[in-house]
């Protein structure tokens, strides 16, 4: 290795380099065109705020003296303003509505949903006066709406890392090399700011009416285009870093202090006063035309100022506000907000904002201060202090990466060397970024903390299925499971599982169970078939332990009689409830919401996830079906009948196993023609059961003008689907889903359609199932509260 000479200035320099670019990259700007949790609406006089610590990031306005609650209620992570309109883009940036402010009669706002795309997710929400654009995820390119034939909109190929639109256009800074690129129906304007940046690097930009602000590589401001109004005469003495938020209007330019949340502002004639707010600190600000608004940093409540603000520099009525959008990602580097997930309403995170200590160490190109001296260099003090903090940072930075690979690499960290934990865990997660709804961008980092058991529990874990019968599973007598169901009496009997008849009943010490009884005499062919169900169930849930399983209390086995016992499910199975005669033209059924059954959808996709995921080995179940969910007394969802289950490979790898088997209707195409078994054939499984909760159709059902005609329920609504009509095929005893519940439906039959693929590589994964299901989950009102008179619960993982 090649040494590198160098002094401790140098490293002093360096580290200011990077502290400036780190600063540059974490700062924020909201303009007139820029998406943030605070936007107006500029020709009405309107400001909105997404509202914290509600069960929903919903959105709240205030108006001429009104404030107005905006339908629908339903999680927001963006909104941004126009002239007459703003736009809301919602969380997971599949979908984003735009509202009319202009109606002064109406004491609510109409609104129209502009985009939905659950393959295409948008970010960088930006209004100009009549215009709305967005970046697609993961690719970053543009899209805008409300643009007539003379909006130019940039290539296809060019990506952006952030964009911000002003009167008639918009600018974003290219991601290959961090330039200004602009585009729009006003041209004169959009060329000239494009031509003023010329080939500078820009770390941020947001535009106003006519002119463009942004942050350089060095942290200064940068101010390019109209300058009738002296909106581009940043104060002389700015220094680099000072200014982490901007906001620009028509003609005046706002920037907001990194060091306290005071806020500056230039141009306008002078009318943009900060004497009006002096001594209030922001989290964020935001500007229209005429005024400019902030979020207050002591009880994020908002306060709007300038000509065309009425009552400059008072309170708004409105809620508390959120100071950024709520998130289930990691906040790496500069920690989570105070009080987020108070403010989240225990929906995710806030992610605070990078606040590093800036020396004042100028660019060449600076120019002199006021008095025409050169600003002062970096102290010597300053440096050393800086090479103090680097040394001291690299060697505990190397020390935690060297404990990290050791316990990774011993397995210190779980109790043994390279052995994985596949006790329950509680996981965090955003939408995975393979094949799936969510996915074709990038995502969000996953978390996942494992709540470790006692050390008999874990021994018994990691011992996989070396012990046939697991040392909690407890051994009954035949003659206790007869006495517990009445010597196996048919009005005991609860249905069949893979290998046998199902009878309730009920041990000497009062508890209830479900006893799985093997067939006996002619029905079963080979004595093989049931000891081979019988030994796979008993190894498997002797083992797998999860709130969203079925949990195995004991086991028989006597001659050739072989019985499983289970915890009882009080509200049986999922079949019964959207297929069983008795129960189909019930209208009152705990079943029949849409809430409900997105509900007991994702228990079901938890379970799934975990045998796939967490499990070890990793385990196909081979027979998911409505039939093999169960309800608890609760009405938690619980994945069953593990008999023909099989320990596969990586979920991602291929498995060919001696035959084809599971259930007509729910089995993969893929695996029956082809023999070819992966963990996404239980995701086609899945698929089907999410389209019997939706239309209340079985796999099989008869159809046709004589009513004879078998098909399934694939074929039958996945064109349907894919056509935007899912409302002609929903289950009519749940009904058409209300205002706020349509997202979250659409969203769970998107998900269905994207399960059910003939070929598997092109279907979810379970952990972009889980990830939909509780995003669907979360866009009902009370999505953190009980579903029925607080008899039933939502429990998160």
């Amino acid at each position: 290795m090649t040494k590198l000479p160098f002094s401790s200035a140098t490293v002093a320099d360096t580290v200011t380099v990077v502290i400036l670019v780190i600063l540059a990259v974490t700062t924020s700007a909201h303009a007139l065109g820029s998406g943030a949790t605070l936007a107006v609406s500029f020709g009405t006089g309107t400001v909105c705020g997404i509202v914290a610590s509600q069960p929903t990031q919903r959105i709240e306005c205030y108006r001429r003296g009104q404030t107005i609650p905006i339908d629908p209620n339903i999680n927001f992570s963006s909104i941004t303003g126009g002239r007459n309109f703003f736009c809301g883009l919602r969380s997971g940036g599949y979908s984003f509505l735009c509202w009319d402010t202009t109606d002064f009669s109406s004491t609510d706002f109409a609104f129209k949903r502009v985009y939905l795309n659950y393959t295409v997710r948008l970010e960088n929400l930006s209004y100009g006066d009549d215009q709305v654009c967005a970046t697609v995820v993961g690719t970053g390119s543009v899209n805008c709406w409300r643009v007539n034939d003379q909006f130019k909109l940039p290539s296809a190929s060019d990506g952006f890392v952030s964009i911000s639109s002003g009167f008639g256009f918009s600018c974003g800074i290219l991601a290959n090399d961090s330039q200004v690129q602009c585009w729009g129906s006003n041209t004169t304007i959009a060329n000239q700011i494009q031509k003023e940046f010329g080939n500078m690097s820009m770390k941020s930009i947001v535009a106003g009416g006519s002119h463009v602000c942004g942050l350089n590589s060095t942290g200064f401001v940068i101010c390019r285009g109209n300058n009738d109004s002296g909106q581009l005469d940043v104060p002389s003495n700015t220094s680099a870093g000072e200014f982490s938020t901007l906001a620009l209007g028509e003609s005046h330019s706002c920037g907001m202090r990194k060091l306290n949340g005071s806020v500056a502002c230039w141009g306008g004639g002078g009318e943009y006063s900060v004497n009006v707010i002096q001594g209030v600190f922001f989290e964020t600000i935001v500007s229209g035309s005429n005024f400019t608004c902030g979020l207050t940093s002591m009880n994020l409540s908002v306060i709007c100022w300038g000509p065309g603000w009425p009552n400059s520099g008072g309170e708004t009525p409105l809620p508390p506000v959120l100071p950024g959008p709520c998130n289930n990602q990691s906040c790496s580097g500069c920690g989570v907000y105070s009080q987020s997930q108070r403010l989240c309403s225990g929906f995710g995170n806030i992610c605070k904002p990078c606040l590093l200590p800036v020396p004042p160490v100028p660019p060449p190109q600076t120019p002199p201060g006021p008095t025409g001296s050169p600003r002062p260099s970096t102290s010597r003090g300053l440096r050393r202090g800086l090479l103090a903090f680097c040394i001291v940072g690299s060697v505990g930075a190397f020390a935690g990466i060297c404990t990290i690979i050791y316990c990774l690499w011993t397995g210190v960290c779980f109790g043994k060397k390279k052995v994985h934990n596949s006790v329950q865990p509680t996981i965090t997660r955003a939408a995975s970024s393979n094949n799936g709804v969510t996915s074709n961008n990038s995502p969000p980092s996953r978390s996942c903390t494992i709540r470790r058991q006692g050390s008999r529990l874990m021994r018994r874990q990691r011992s996989g299925t070396s012990s046939k019968h697991g040392d909690r599973a407890e051994e009954f007598s035949l003659a206790e499971l007869a006495a517990a169901t009445n010597n196996f009496s048919l009005e005991n009997k609860l249905g069949a599982g893979s290998f046998g008849v199902v009878y309730r009943g009920k041990l000497t010490d009062g508890r209830e169970v479900a006893i799985k009884r093997g067939e006996t005499g002619s029905k079963m062919k080979k004595f093989q078939e049931k000891e081979s169900a019988f030994d796979s169930e008993l190894a498997f849930l002797s083992r797998l332990h999860h709130k969203h399983l079925v949990r195995l209390v004991g086991y028989c086995e006597e001659k050739d009689e072989r019985l499983l016992v289970y915890e009882y499910m009080k509200n049986g199975a999922l079949y019964d409830h959207l297929h069983d005669k008795n129960n189909v033209e019930k209208s009152s059924s705990v079943l029949n919401s849409w809430k409900m059954r997105i509900k007991i959808a994702l228990d079901a996709a938890r379970g799934i996830e975990y045998l796939h995921n967490y499990a070890v080995p990793p385990i196909i179940h081979r027979d998911i079906k409505s039939s093999n969910i169960l309800l608890d007394a609760n009405w938690t969802a619980r994945v069953s009948d593990f008999g023909l289950s099989l320990m596969g490979p990586e979920s991602d790898r291929e498995y060919r196993p001696m035959k084809a088997a599971g259930t007509v209707g729910y089995i993969d195409p893929e695996y029956y023609g082809l023999n070819l078994l992966t963990a996404k054939s239980d995701v086609y499984g899945l698929g089907v059961v999410l389209l019997e909760l939706l239309t209340g159709k079985r796999a099989i059902f008869k159809s046709g003008d004589d009513g004879r005609t078998p098909i399934s329920v694939v074929d039958f609504a996945v064109p349907i689907i894919m056509a935007g009509e899912l409302v002609k095929i929903l289950d009519s005893r749940v009904g058409t889903p209300e205002m706020h519940e349509v997202e979250a439906v659409e969203l769970m039959a998107y998900s269905a359609m994207h399960c059910v693929h003939l070929e598997g590589k092109e279907r979810l994964t379970m952990a972009d199932i889980v990830a939909n299901l509780d995003r669907a989950l979360a866009l009902f009102d009370d999505s953190h509260g009980s579903i029925s008179s607080g008899i039933i619960s939502i429990a998160s993982e």
